[in-house]
This record gives C-alpha cells, structure tokens and sequence, in this order.
C-alpha cells in the first residue's frame, strides 16, 4: 500500500526539450538580413551570367563539380558583399528611407560583428576557390579585390554601377578558367555583357534613392546620367542586346538562343515604360524585373543545347 501511495505521489519526471533562447533566433534573424538571403533578388542577379558562363565553357555539359562550387559561391560572395557594403553604409543608411531600417543601421547588429560575419563568409569562400584550378583561382583574387572595393568607392567616383558590375560579372571569365583553363574570347565577351547589364539594373534601382543620395553625397549613374538616364538606359540595352547577338554567333547559337535575345528586348521596352514616371516604386519594380532578362537568356541557352543536333 505504501508503494503505491509512493508510485501516486511521486511526480513525474519531465521530458527535457531542447530550447533555443529567443535572442539567439532573433539576431540569427538579424544576420540573415544582413546577408540578404530574406531578398534573393542579388543571388539571382549574380547567377543568371554565371550560369550563362557554365553552359557556354561546358557547352550544354558543366562539370558537375565546378558547377557545385560556383552555386555555392554565388550565395556566399553575394551575402559577403552585401554585409561589407551595410559596413562601409552604416553612417549613411539611416539618412535613406530604404535602408535605415537595416541591421547595422538600426543598431541590430553591431559594427563588429558584421566585420566578424564578412571574415567568416570569405573564409568560406576562399575554401571553395581552393576546389578550383589555378587559373580559376588567380582570377578570384580579382574577384575578391572589387568585392572589397566596391562598397567604398561610390564616395569617390560616379560610376560605382560600373565597379558593380565588373564584380557580379567577374564569375564569368571565372567558370570559363575552372571549366576550360583559360578566359576566352567570347568569356570576356559575356563578360562585358554581364557588365552593360549590371549598370542598366542597378542605375534603375539608383533611381529609387536618387534623393536621399543627392542629400548625403552619395554617387551614383542616377545622379550622372540626371534627366538623361532614361535615354542613357536604352543606349546600353541596345549595346547589351548587339553583344548577346554577337555571343550567340560566336557560339554558333540557333532559333532558340535568339528567340530569348528577342523575348529580352521586349522585356527591355517594358522596363524603360514602368520607369517612364521616374516613381521610385515603378523604377524598384523595372530593377526587380531584370532578373527575368537573365533568366530568359539562360533558358535559350539551355534549349540550344537540349534540341540542337551536333554535327557528325
């Protein structure tokens, strides 16, 4: 009777969970923001001319391996640079109405600790270089060499879309090193259309703060092109559009390949009338829409080697 009054009264032994301490998710949060994995829009961006590269280099067949690494690293370098630059921003973001929400802006994430998380992901980084070539790696010095510079250079010059772009399209002439050994001709060509691409999509997404940026002195090639920069626009999706036309006849390309070159003008037209008001939401919008311009370029690319017979 005693030990069942022992086995009644004795409380129960409670099962043990493992809990995660509310801050810790909260500023796990906070970096995931800073790296901008919650806005995939760069990482896309980033590997839309990366992939074109791939393909190109493999034709239609990229080593499984290479291909890995740079997927891998178009995520991990993008989210580097966008922590350097809210760094090198964070006494001029919370003066913008886009960005003084950010983690360092707002006091999230200290200053520190983004230095900490930038030298973690360029670790990463450097490791997957390591799994390259040669070629390909002396080529991701350069690479990491605009990375860095980039975020600080908008003080000085008035073309940072242009630094941009040299370093989103870096991975070009990258994937052709680690898939082929050497930077062709025609790897400098989609290089150079990489570049041209970057400058039309991130002078539309300057647009967007081109007033907070005039007040702080921030440059920009909203600010230098001014009441042109609609007309300068399509000046360089014309020169984007002659360079996809002369990488589709140097790779020998087809209907396929063409047919997306067309789709992409069409979509060029769309983006300079979204833009026409100069609004800020319509020119966000027209930046946010480019990713589509890459997207199709690649499904032509891919559909050329898919359907297309190879000479005998």
């Amino acid at each position: 009777m005693a030990r069942r009054l022992m086995a009644v009264n004795t409380p129960a032994k409670k099962t043990q969970t493992l809990r995660i301490a509310p801050g810790f998710m909260t500023q796990l949060k906070n970096y995931v923001e800073l790296m901008r994995l919650d806005k995939p829009i760069g990482v896309w961006l980033l590997l839309w001319p990366t992939l074109w590269a791939l393909w190109i280099a493999g034709e239609g067949h990229p080593d499984a391996g290479v291909f890995l690494v740079f997927m891998v690293g178009v995520i991990v370098m993008r989210s580097a640079g966008c922590v350097l630059n809210d760094f090198a921003d964070r006494n001029i973001d919370p003066y913008v109405e886009r960005t003084r929400a950010r983690p360092i802006a707002s006091g999230a994430v200290a200053p520190a600790e983004a230095l900490t998380l930038f030298v973690a992901l360029s670790l990463i980084a450097v490791g997957l270089a390591a799994m390259l070539n040669q070629p390909a790696q002396v080529l991701a010095v350069i690479g990491a060499g605009l990375t860095i510079i980039y975020p600080f250079i908008k003080r000085f010059i008035s073309i940072p879309q242009f630094v941009l772009g040299a370093a989103f399209g870096w991975a070009v002439p990258m994937a052709f090193a680690a898939q082929t050994g050497e930077a062709k001709q025609i790897a400098w060509l989609v290089f150079g259309t990489a570049l041209v691409w970057a400058v039309i999509y991130d002078t539309f997404y300057a647009m967007v703060d081109r007033e907070d940026d005039l007040k702080v002195g921030v440059k920009s090639t909203a600010i230098l092109f001014g009441d042109a920069d609609l007309f300068v626009i399509g000046g360089l999706q014309l020169l984007m559009l002659i360079a996809l036309i002369f990488i589709g006849d140097m790779a020998e390309f087809g209907v396929w390949y063409f047919g997306a070159v067309a789709l992409a003008a069409i979509l060029m037209g769309y983006h300079q009338w979204l833009a026409r008001a100069r609004q800020p939401a319509a020119c966000f919008k027209a930046f946010l829409h480019n990713h589509y311009i890459g997207m199709i370029v690649f499904i032509g690319i891919v559909l050329h080697y898919t359907f297309t017979v190879p000479p005998i």
